[in-house]
């Protein structure tokens, strides 16, 4: 157990190199000039070559990519262009509302997905299998953006039951912030219900022909504590694994529910950035989201022998 834990939290150090590399080619092959945008088109050559200077951008690229990497480590992702301010104390704040978007709707997708998908399971080639086969088809067919705009038209438009402009964090009000929160979560819900639902129908399939649950029910137990007791544990494996996944992709792609819903959190402040050509931000913001997927699998990993003790001996 040692030993793998030790392997996956060492195999994210190479992961998060590459990463900050591939970031920092990636900003500096973006066509413009971080002085020149800082400073404005008036700016005369010298006061250019000053502003390039203090930012280091008159170094080689290793050099600079050594002194960027400093930066990082000690915390310092460098200071938006368009505001001066610090980017990482921005980031975080951002960040501290996107994922409670995603975590509550991950959280409620996977109390969910996962007993209709255990009950699909046990109920196969039943209407109850059926039901939630549609039911994982239609959320896999939906795109997330649209399925938004159609919740803001008819609850927040038509019904007038939440408010579809503005936001307040859950912990400065928790009552306005969770009205703020419902579209937003529910429409997250429901664009994952599908894959989670699917992949724990798919292994609980797998694990109720084993020879274990063969003996179980010879065993005379019932079918619900077969399902829950013996199945359900081996079966969710798969699906935490899933989960980790989604939540590492919605933590990375939140920007368009972000837009559609006006929610300051940190995806709609990436794609603010990059209309600004705000340089800073955009590569501190790169950085932290894939430092942040890396994290989140990397948890996941070292989660799963608590459900798949094989993997752990």
């Amino acid at each position: 157990m040692g030993r793998f834990l030790i392997a996956r939290a060492l195999s994210a150090i190479p992961t998060m190199l590459l990463v900050s590399i591939i970031v920092f080619a990636l900003m500096r092959a973006i066509p413009g000039d971080p002085a020149k945008l800082m400073l404005g088109d008036l700016a005369e050559p010298g006061q250019v070559a000053a502003a390039r200077a203090a930012m280091g951008l008159d170094e080689p690229l290793a050099v600079q990519f050594l002194i960027w990497g400093g930066d990082v480590l000690s915390g310092d992702l460098g200071r938006s262009i368009a505001t001066g301010d610090p980017v990482l104390p921005v980031i975080l704040d951002r960040f501290a509302i996107t994922l409670t978007v995603a975590a509550v709707a991950v959280a409620l997708a996977a109390l969910i997905a996962a007993p209709a998908g255990m009950i699909a399971a046990w109920r196969q080639d039943r209407p109850a299998d059926f039901a939630v086969i549609a039911a994982a088809t239609l959320s896999l067919s939906i795109p997330s953006f649209w399925l938004g705009l159609i919740l803001l038209l008819v609850f927040g438009l038509t019904l007038g039951w939440v408010p579809i402009v503005g936001f307040v964090p859950v912990w400065r009000d928790l009552g306005a912030g969770a009205l703020y929160l419902a579209l937003p979560v529910l429409t997250l819900v429901l664009a994952e219900f599908g894959p989670l639902a699917r992949m724990t129908r798919a292994s609980a399939i797998e694990v109720s022909r084993l020879e274990y649950i063969t003996h179980a029910r010879a065993k005379g137990l019932s079918e619900r504590t077969v399902m829950w007791r013996h199945a359900f544990p081996n079966a969710f494996a798969p699906t935490w694994t899933l989960i980790g996944l989604v939540l590492g992709s919605l933590l990375a792609n939140m920007a368009v529910t972000e837009t559609v819903f006006s929610i300051p959190g940190l995806g709609r402040h990436l794609v603010d950035a990059i209309y600004a050509r705000d340089y800073p931000v955009v590569q501190g913001c790169l950085l932290f989201i894939a430092g942040i997927y890396v994290a989140v699998n990397l948890v996941v990993d070292l989660l799963y022998p608590l459900f798949d003790p094989r993997v752990a001996a």
